[in-house]
């Protein structure tokens, strides 16, 4: 159901329903139910469910979000930076985002399930990721033997250091860097 096509007071639950589910799912992760994000945005589960079928639905909806914020972001990064820059601040901007948004850190962790709700959002962040590294390893900023899958599975590890997250990001892109 399109958003533009819905009446106002409908779109106005959809908005609380994500507003809520995404406040959630960032503070809690995806263990919360469908009637406790229903009864916290002063909705009906009924409610929830028309605009979202399946909780899966809910979290593809608020995870393609990010999904695509940070795939506009690798974008404009690759536009403007140098490839190593880029590689970097992309790498930094997808890990503080997963410490600040345990959902969000919950996909991560998991390539299949990233790629996917990354695919329904037509956000490929993986992808972008993968091509920034490989222009910053081809530019010599990021060392030859790091595989994607090393990058993801750091950018994974860090994530879970939420209150001490800078120390651990500098120590991870110091390693990444050849210089």
């Amino acid at each position: 159901m399109a958003d533009e096509r819905l009446r106002a007071d409908a779109r106005r639950n959809r908005a609380r329903v994500l507003e809520v589910a995404a406040e959630a799912f960032a503070t809690e992760g995806f263990s919360v139910p469908v009637a406790e994000i229903a009864r916290r945005a002063g909705v009906g589960t009924g409610t929830v469910s028309r605009h979202f079928p399946t909780k899966e639905d809910l979290v593809a909806a608020i995870v393609g979000s990010r999904l695509a914020e940070l795939t506009v972001k690798a974008d404009e990064l690759a536009r403007r930076e140098d490839p190593g820059t880029a590689f970097f601040a992309l790498f930094t901007a997808f890990v503080r985002a997963g410490a600040e948004d345990c959902g969000l850190a919950e996909v991560a962790g998991d390539d299949r399930r990233l790629d996917e709700l990354g695919e329904r959002a037509g956000a490929d962040l993986c992808g972008r990721l993968q091509e920034l590294l490989a222009a910053a390893q081809k530019a010599g900023a990021v060392r030859p033997d790091v595989s994607y899958v090393d990058v993801r599975a750091l950018m994974s590890a860090c994530m879970t250091r939420k209150d001490e997250l800078e120390p651990i990001l500098g120590v991870v892109t110091d390693g990444l860097s050849t210089a």
